[in-house]
């Protein structure tokens, strides 16, 4: 895969997965827009970034701000060029202190829809109108195996994803016609900051769990729930993002990859 010569948007670009997806959209050539709340981290990605492709820019994103969403649209024309990929990547587990409590609230509810699925929304309405002059782009949705069945322990973290999903297949069947294509991707058990604080909460309510430390509940889940039994890195998901870019993807759209080591199989 080469991806020379064109321009790509990851939002929540800064760390984690993001990182990763940036690093080597940048890997294969792709000049990179890093979108993140977090400014110093993302200038930190995006200079890395550059070091690999040569080309890069930061643009502090609040993707629930349609207003900021446009600006970064016209920022990254002005700074690298028209957008031929754009990576949905931004998204929260619940409001602040979900990790501390065992049940969600009406803050992690509405939070997290606003964050995970209304800011996916504003991100593509911002990019949709360039892509549809160029009748050509590729998107991407980074949704999550907990958007597969119901959770327990985050419902309202599940719930946002598999909205995720959904958004996904429609948007796909409005921007067709356009030689657009849109899909996701479903990150199985990645040991990430995130995960480590739900580890912490599986530890804390569930028995099965009782007096082990985040990253042995971790471990233990992943001996568990995945028959290729090893995690999944946010090397997996950037490797996945490639293809679904790709020119090797051209006849692929509205699907959901998982890339869980075998734990859902649908």
């Amino acid at each position: 895969m080469n991806f020379k010569g064109q321009v790509a948007v990851v939002t929540g670009g800064a760390n984690g997965i993001g990182r990763a997806i940036a690093l080597k959209l940048a890997d294969q050539g792709a000049a990179v827009m890093i979108a993140d709340t977090n400014e110093d981290a993302a200038m930190i990605t995006a200079a890395e970034v550059k070091e690999i492709s040569g080309k890069s820019a930061v643009h502090k994103t609040d993707v629930t701000n349609p207003d900021l969403c446009t600006k970064l649209a016209s920022l990254t024309i002005d700074s690298l060029g028209p957008v031929d990929i754009l990576v949905n990547n931004a998204g929260i587990a619940g409001s602040s202190g979900w990790q501390n409590r065992s049940f969600s609230t009406e803050a992690d509810w509405k939070l997290t829809y606003q964050v995970n699925v209304i800011g996916m929304s504003n991100v593509t309405s911002a990019f949709r109108a360039q892509m549809h002059k160029r009748r050509s782009g590729r998107i991407v949705n980074i949704a999550s195996i907990a958007g597969r069945e119901g959770r327990p322990s985050l419902p309202h973290y599940s719930a946002s994803k598999a909205a995720v999903i959904s958004l996904t297949q429609s948007t796909a069947l409005e921007v067709a016609p356009l030689n657009i294509t849109v899909n996701a991707i479903c990150p199985g058990l990645l040991w990430t900051s995130m995960w480590e604080e739900v580890g912490s909460r599986y530890a804390e309510n569930n028995p099965a769990y009782k007096n082990m430390s985040s990253r042995q509940v971790f471990d233990a889940m992943v001996e568990e729930k995945i028959p290729l039994k090893k995690e999944q890195t946010p090397e997996d998901v950037a490797d996945a993002v490639c293809f679904l870019v790709s020119e090797e993807s051209r006849n692929i759209t509205g699907q959901t990859l998982n890339v869980d080591g075998g734990f859902f199989m649908r």
